[in-house]
């Protein structure tokens, strides 16, 4: 991780008739980092990641994504960017090697089913590279959704709420694959609403609260800004997640034929 910005916000506004939905907004995003966006439903991160990636024009303010400015320079910042949505934008009939194959294809690259052979095993997807994706568990699907968005190699990747709706062994999935790519020097901007997930990803956090970004820094950071903890000798029980996890087990990319 380096401390050049691949993702560099200032000032930025928008606003849909009379709501104001961001009313300046500043950030910096260093490169190869997990940076999560924080917030409440309404806060305005879909809106943040859709100006970032081209598909909203801003009221005011400036931003720019891998050096270029997302007004004035898209086509650069397109080429830049890979952006994975809420809900796995992937094709059911189709199999989940035809799924890469076709997206390679689309972007004209040479030899897609090598492409799509090199993802299927990053991504522990070769045993069900034949299978037809509506036989997929969730985490399949989100981590064969994250494999499309790789393809030519965009080196700023935004997942907007990732793991909606996804079983608590998925979305570990989907956390092992965030890291993975992060250690590649992959940036990747996340915006959730679960804190326990920047928690556990997340080199640095933002919350944007209003329109208005009112906290940023690293956990360790952002713990500061509360008082002194007072000291208790608690026993621990363990929460439910924990126990569920316990029972079934967590195995490292286990292909499930339950949706």
């Amino acid at each position: 991780m380096t401390t050049t910005p691949a993702i560099e916000i200032v000032g930025l506004t928008k606003s849909y008739a009379d709501n104001a939905v961001l009313r300046g907004v500043d950030l910096s995003v260093p490169s190869g980092s997990i940076f999560a966006l924080l917030g409440s439903n309404g806060a305005g991160k879909t809106t943040t990641v859709r100006i970032l990636s081209t598909l909203l024009k801003a009221d005011g303010g400036t931003a720019s994504v891998n050096g270029h400015d997302v007004a004035t320079q898209p086509a650069e910042v397109r080429e830049s960017i890979s952006l994975t949505g809420q809900f796995a934008a992937v094709d059911e009939i189709l199999t989940g090697r035809e799924n890469l194959v076709l997206v390679a294809q689309l972007r004209r690259l040479e030899d897609p089913g090598r492409i799509a052979d090199g993802l299927l095993a990053r991504f522990g997807l070769t045993d069900a590279a034949a299978r037809r994706v509506g036989t997929y568990s969730g985490g399949m699907r989100r981590r064969l959704d994250i494999a499309m968005s790789l393809i030519g190699s965009p080196p700023v990747l935004f997942l907007d709420e990732p793991t909606t709706g996804l079983d608590p062994q998925s979305r570990n999935e989907v956390w092992n694959t965030i890291r993975v790519l992060a250690g590649q020097g992959t940036t990747v901007l996340l915006t959730t609403q679960y804190l326990e997930e920047a928690e556990h990803l997340a080199d640095r956090i933002a919350i944007l609260h209003e329109g208005r970004i009112i906290a940023n820094g690293t956990l360790a950071e952002l713990k500061q800004l509360l008082p002194p903890a007072t000291v208790e000798y608690v026993e621990k029980q363990p929460t439910l997640e924990e126990v569920f996890l316990a029972i079934v087990g967590q195995p490292q990319h286990r292909e499930r034929t339950d949706a």
